[in-house]
């Protein structure tokens, strides 16, 4: 599946080399899934998902020689893998969870000294970040052995662990927010999910930066100014999954077409879609079939890049509900960036974003009837919409790109220690004089 952080972590990687800095991204788990080039191309793949599974429920397994582990570290026995599911479910993986936040003194212990042995092996860096919270339990080992500062990016952790079993969850929460006092600083893609963060784990405002997550405009440019005229699409652009709405996108636009009040409106969804997603997907379409709606209806499932562009560009207006309290929601700005609108629920990081640009509406969270009504206020002023769409190309080509995010990061990395008075979002107004080494 396609992983929105992923996609943000690789353009940020990208965008770091480009302004020179050394800049080593090590892909944990499972080789990553992108519609971009990999920047982790040649880089081993730690922590293989196989071997951290085995090493949770075997103790034989933990004593296996090293050629055998290595074995499973396979690329294309974890491709393998990967591809039997699409989603890894929190109640599954509760025990292996409070066992990797453990590190050292976790099951996986084998697979983290592998780490750090390599990274030690690759020079030391000037700064050392962690994608998620998850992966808390590694640096206190990685600061020890590098030398270096250790950052964490914070990108929609509480989703999954909020829904670990309640003795699990606990005592997650109990443990990064332990090893949380040990790191330089943390980085939130919003300042929604900064102070939520901040609360939830007992953090120091002035430790938690706030970089907005970017992406790379190559190719959305000039399309603007194509919404002006022919007949309306609604679009989504997510994984197709309850927790990101599918079923909301699809009763609103039952309404809209039972309200009457805009014609020739088509409904395009695109978006991730794995084998754990399909009996989703077939419900929802079963739904519109009764509906007499699948005719006018497009599915465009795991499409690459170019085809996303295109997609998104074909677009009147853009909607994803999610339910899971996004951190940022990285499809609102590829949407911007096509110059196309966005109604999105009121919660979550979305009214920072939309009260700051003005490229959108904001509806009830919940309530298909309030986003048909909010689309059917778009479709029926195309010039409204046409001008929303244009401040959210403003946004994208101003604020919400890889160039900003890459900057607001090394800012953060190359910054002295955080004082008590220190503000809690990053200061672009200077710039490292020298080259960082991430």
């Amino acid at each position: 599946m396609y992983c929105g952080n992923c996609l943000r972590d690789n353009a940020l990687v990208r965008e770091l080399r480009s302004l020179g800095h050394e800049t080593l991204m090590v892909p944990l788990y499972l080789p990553i899934t992108l519609d971009e080039a990999d920047e982790s191309k040649g880089t081993p793949t730690f922590f293989g998902g196989i071997s951290v599974y085995l090493e949770q429920h075997s103790a034989m397994f933990r004593r296996a020689p090293g050629w055998f582990h290595k074995m499973l570290r396979s690329p294309a026995l974890l491709k393998w893998a990967a591809g039997r599911t699409a989603k890894t479910r929190p109640e599954q993986v509760a025990d292996l969870t409070v066992s990797m936040l453990r590190g050292e003194e976790g099951n996986q212990v084998r697979e983290l000294n592998e780490l750090v042995d390599w990274l030690s092996s690759q020079g030391r860096p000037d700064a050392v970040c962690l994608s998620n919270v998850l992966l808390i339990g590694m640096a206190r080992r990685l600061q020890a052995a590098l030398k270096a500062p250790v950052f964490c990016t914070l990108q929609g952790e509480d989703a999954f662990l909020d829904a670990l079993p309640a003795a699990n969850r606990d005592r997650c929460y109990e443990l990064i927010t332990e090893r949380a006092r040990e790191l330089a600083g943390f980085v939130a893609p919003s300042r929604y999910f900064g102070d939520l963060m901040s609360r939830r784990l007992a953090l120091e405002p002035s430790r938690v930066h706030v970089v907005h997550n970017g992406i790379d405009l190559d190719g959305y440019s000039g399309s603007a100014d194509t919404k002006s005229g022919g007949s309306p699409a609604i679009g989504a652009f997510a994984r197709m999954c309850p927790e990101k709405g599918l079923d909301v996108v699809i009763e609103a636009y039952r309404i809209l077409c039972q309200r009457n009040r805009v014609s020739n409106v088509r409904l395009r969804i695109g978006g991730s879609c794995g084998p754990a997603d399909e009996p989703f997907v077939a419900k929802q379409k079963t739904r519109l079939q009764e509906a007499g709606l699948l005719s006018e209806v497009d599915f465009c499932p795991n499409l690459s890049r170019a085809e996303k562009i295109r997609f998104l560009q074909s677009l009147t207006v853009f909607s994803v509900p999610a339910r899971s309290g996004e951190a940022f929601g990285l499809y609102v700005i590829e949407a911007w960036a096509a110059g196309v609108p966005v109604v999105q629920p009121r919660t979550a990081a979305f009214p920072e974003l939309l009260e700051s640009t003005g490229a959108g509406l904001l509806f009830t969270p919940e309530n298909p009837q309030d986003l048909a009504e909010k689309w059917e206020e778009l479709l029926l002023d195309r010039e409204r919409a046409k001008e929303m769409g244009k401040r959210g190309r403003k946004a994208a080509e101003n604020t919400f790109n890889t160039r900003a995010m890459a900057e607001g990061m090394l800012k953060v990395f190359m910054a002295p220690a955080p004082s008590a008075t220190r503000p809690p979002v990053a200061d672009l107004t200077q710039f490292p004089s020298r080259p960082a080494r991430v």
